[in-house]
């Protein structure tokens, strides 16, 4: 019998299995959502893991399917923002007056779900690069995939700050209590608080969680297709 991924039974299957694993790690992200391990109040801004299943999504699954859950990552955003506000939660949810005004900004809506989208494909192309690399060596993969797992963070951190930075500016400093020169400042320092070590956090899990994943699911370490069955 031929389960070959070319073959219409193979490719029948594999589109199931996909998107079965898509819809358990899009659950996993509304369930973080919901729990203090998605989103961490801190006194300015909500430090995330949420990024995590997102990155793994992104590496197992490809870029398509990536984008989708950091589709569904800056969705929980912006209904984390607008239900549980924090300082700074007018920079992700149109729906919180910005900072200093009387009404919120459509661009917030930009900064919560392009920075996430990306989040869901650029783990995929550093994945592939990688492998590409090494030769898709297996005493590399937990260094290659803990690198992408770093690439999805810092996307994600580096975007959205940077995206402050550009449209919130003036806001951001008034909130702070400081000239707007210092901003940049700010912004850096924010980076390395937060993004360092959501960093870390994901480069420890995306290999961790991966490498059985891409085992069990019979894939490549970069959303290849699933081996076929020796049946």
């Amino acid at each position: 019998m031929n389960n070959s991924p070319t073959s219409p039974r193979g490719a029948r299957n594999q589109s199931i299995h996909d998107l079965v694993i898509l819809a358990l790690f899009t659950a996993i992200i509304f369930l973080m959502n919901n729990t203090p391990l998605g989103y961490i109040d801190l006194p300015i801004i909500k430090a995330t893991l949420i990024h995590v299943p997102v990155i793994i999504g992104s590496i197992l699954l490809g870029p398509k399917k990536g984008a989708i859950l950091g589709g569904m990552f800056g969705l929980t955003s912006i209904l984390k923002n607008t239900m549980t506000p924090s300082a700074l939660s007018f920079v992700f949810s149109p729906l919180i007056p910005v900072y200093g005004t009387d009404h919120g900004s459509p661009w917030a809506v930009l900064i919560c779900f392009v920075p996430r989208i990306l989040v869901g494909v650029t783990p995929w192309l550093a994945a592939q690069g990688l492998k590409k690399l090494t030769h898709d060596k297996a005493a590399l993969r937990p260094v290659a995939l803990g690198i992408a797992g770093a690439v999805g963070a810092f996307t994600n951190t580096a975007l959205v700050m940077g995206l402050i930075y550009v449209i919130f500016k003036d806001a951001y400093a008034m909130l702070q209590g400081v000239d707007t020169t210092a901003v940049l400042g700010l912004i850096l320092g924010v980076v390395a608080g937060n993004g360092i070590p959501e960093a870390i956090v994901a480069i420890v899990l995306t290999p961790a969680v991966c490498l059985p994943l891409i085992r069990v699911l019979k894939r490549s370490a970069a959303g290849g297709a699933a081996i076929p069955s020796a049946e």
